[in-house]
Formats: structure tokens, sequence, C-alpha cells
């Protein structure tokens, strides 16, 4: 049944580093974001150790993880792994995460000294670190028989790179992350790579959030902003009441004064 460990213990492990897919959850600060759950296939994931996972970040059209790392004051973030055959177990790791951007020092640091292999499309690796594990069951997780990797995503990261090399600029991963990856589904901010180039280039980002205008978004720092507003308005208004208070024994006077005798 369920067990909790500060960090991940030898059998949990090993059994991780068997597995061929996992899940990453992430949120904003602001109740009114939206949760995200990724799936994320293949073997490009790792632990350095005890309580640090690592997976690469191949590109795609969303960039919500990168996002929800980057908010300020935010990081939290989830990885699940669930048994499709075997003795049954889910198993989570609760951490906070950092992005390492392909092209920064950081990012070809990690790959160098972890002799990382990276493929085209990495737009960035995540990196965890680990305070709390939790095992549990998995008694209700049906069994499946793991078949194959998909390969469609490298392919077409591969064939993005070539078209690039080939000397067709507009297919530049850059400008990829600049129109996909800039901001989030409430509008966060994303890759930072993709947001400079968006500027330096001009390139709108995609609108993704559709439908009605009054259930977007509201971030963290804006909600501080109405609530700080709220405070300054009860604020003004006690110390209103506070002066007219101290003016009574003056008009009562004045009101005594002006009272024929």
């Amino acid at each position: 049944m369920g067990q909790f460990y500060q960090t991940i213990p030898p059998n949990i492990y090993e059994w991780i580093l068997q597995q061929k897919i996992f899940w990453v959850g992430t949120a904003p600060l602001s109740g009114s974001g939206h949760v995200n759950i990724s799936p994320k296939g293949g073997l490009y994931f790792g632990l350095l150790n005890d309580h640090t996972f690592w997976y690469i970040d191949l590109s795609g059209s969303g960039n919500e993880t990168i996002s929800h790392l980057y908010e300020p004051g935010n990081g939290r973030i989830t990885i699940m792994f669930s048994a499709f055959d075997g003795s049954p177990r889910i198993v989570r790791l609760w951490g906070h995460g950092k992005v390492l951007e392909n092209d920064t020092a950081e990012f070809h640091d990690f790959v160098k000294k972890h002799d990382v292999k990276t493929i085209p499309g990495s737009r960035s690796i995540i990196v965890v670190d680990v305070h709390q594990v939790g095992s549990s069951c998995g008694y209700s997780v049906p069994k499946f028989d793991f078949k194959s990797f998909r390969t469609t995503l490298n392919e077409w990261n591969a064939k993005k790179a070539k078209e690039f090399e080939e000397g067709k600029t507009e297919q530049s991963f850059p400008r990829y992350w600049a129109y996909k990856n800039a901001e989030s589904v409430d509008g966060l901010p994303g890759l930072e790579l993709g947001r400079r180039t968006a500027k330096e280039e001009g390139i709108a980002p995609i609108k993704k959030m559709v439908g009605m205008p009054d259930r977007g978004y509201k971030s963290a720092s804006a909600m501080r902003f109405s609530l700080w507003h709220l405070f300054l308005v009860a604020l003004i208004s006690v110390l209103a009441t506070v002066s007219f208070i101290g003016t009574l024994p003056f008009l009562g006077a004045r009101l005594l004064v002006s009272l024929p005798a």
C-alpha cells in the first residue's frame, strides 16, 4: 500500500530506470490557471542520485511545464510513473524543477558532465530536485504490453533540422519556439530563446486561449495587485472615519455658537 520517502529508495530507483513512459504535472500559482499533465515516452530521462531526476524536453507545440517552472515563486513539479506489467505500482516524485534551455552554458555543461545523448529538437533539459517520494498500489491500473516507441516526433524534428541546414531559415527551431513556445495557454512567459527570437524577428506568438474572455487566466501577481488595492481602500476609509470623528468636537462647538441665545 502507500508508502512515502524523503529520497528515492534503491528498489524504486532501479525500477524507474526501466520504465518507458512517465507523466509530468505542473500548474500555475493562480487558481484560475490551467493544470497541465504531459506524457513523456522514450529513453530520454535519468537519475543523478536518490533525489535528482532529469529528462530531455523535446520540441513540441506546448510549453506549459517550462512556463510554470519559470513563474516567479512557482517551480512545483510532479513526475509520475506507473507499472503496466508485472506487480502493480505507482510512483510519484514531488519536487521543484529547473529549466536548462538549449544553447545555454548550463545546458551544454549538463550534457557534457553527464554524457547525455541529445537529439534534434532538444529544446531544454528539466532537472527536478526531489523532496518527497510516494509509492502506491496501482491496483486499478490496467495491464498493457509494450509494443514500441513512436518515432514521429523524432522524425519531424530531424527533418526540420535537416531543412534548416540546407538553407531554409524559416525552419529554424528558435523561430518555431517563438511562435509555439513563447507563452503558455494562460499567457505566462515560456521559452526564453523563443521570446527573444519573437521580439527580434517580429513573430507574434500563437493564441492558445480561446473561448469566453472572462474565463481567462488571472496571475497570482494580478490577484495580489487586486488585494493590495482593497487594502488601500479599507485603510483610506478607516483614516477618513477617524479624521471625521476627530472633527466632531469642533463641529459641535461651532453649532453651539451659532444657536440663538
